[in-house]
């Protein structure tokens, strides 16, 4: 009993954000990534859940980008039967663009570049007005701290994005969710092993920066929530602008806001 009430928490989470963001309505065609990992298996079983107990219509398919050179990361197998089992159509696409997997200055930039090409490419191809991506709390922070540390640009991923003048949009229901809550959701339900970790994951900058928001967590139980509530409680006016930036008085910006 206590599982079944802590996996509808995660649900209603999930649809707080699709309903607080406008990511789904009816009528709408949603393609959902599927890399084989829990994130992304978690991002499906939720938006079909969802889908047959709402008022409202809408499609869901499946498609999972096999990258040439990183064959056997993920089981196809596994997915199909996944998204048989919600009654979810699956589609593979293969892409091939010669990435240097050795070179670890551009290796995740140009294989994630050469699997946004090809959903988009499928996007377009299907007709779909949404494309669903796994990402959850944590990677939304994870790269608010890589932009203001390596770019210096305060952005990072927004719950729903209109691409390309508003031909479709992306959108991330998982968005509310930090990753320790995607994870027990997935092993609550008793999701199968459909993919491995990157082999490079615990490499890369966002690893360290993963750390960090570890470590700040230990200083502060609240400090993953208080970092995401920054965003939409920027202060102007206490901001080190140049003459002409911003608001002359000041002022607060909204955005995204964790429950």
């Amino acid at each position: 009993m206590k599982s079944e009430y802590r996996i509808k928490a995660l649900r209603r989470m999930v649809g707080k954000a699709i309903n607080r963001y406008a990511m789904i309505g009816n009528g709408d065609r949603v393609l959902v990534a599927l890399s084989g990992g829990l994130d992304s298996l978690a991002l499906l079983d939720a938006v079909t859940e969802r889908r047959a107990r709402i008022p409202i219509s809408y499609s869901v398919t499946a498609a999972h980008i096999l990258v040439e050179g990183l064959e056997g990361y993920a089981d196809a197998g596994v997915m199909e039967e996944f998204c048989r089992e919600r009654g979810v159509e699956f589609v593979v696409r293969a892409v091939s663009g010669g990435i240097d997997f050795s070179n670890p200055d551009s290796r995740c930039f140009y294989c994630s570049w050469h699997r946004r090409k090809a959903l988009f490419g499928l996007m377009r191809e299907g007709g779909f007005s949404r494309l669903a991506f796994g990402h959850h709390l944590d990677d939304i922070l994870e790269t608010l701290i890589l932009n203001m540390t390596f770019n210096a640009r305060l952005t990072t991923m927004p719950l729903r994005l209109s691409m390309f003048g508003g031909e479709f949009d992306i959108i991330r229901p998982l968005g509310l969710l930090a990753k320790r809550e995607v994870r027990d959701y997935a092993r609550l339900i008793g999701f199968p092993t459909a993919g491995m970790e990157c082999p490079w994951s615990e490499k890369s900058r966002r690893a360290g920066v993963r750390r960090v928001i570890d470590e700040l967590e230990r200083m502060n139980p609240d400090a993953r929530t208080n970092i995401f509530r920054s965003m939409g409680n920027i202060d102007m006016e206490y901001l080190p602008l140049e003459p002409g930036e911003g608001s002359a008085g000041g002022g607060r910006i909204s955005r995204p806001r964790r429950a």
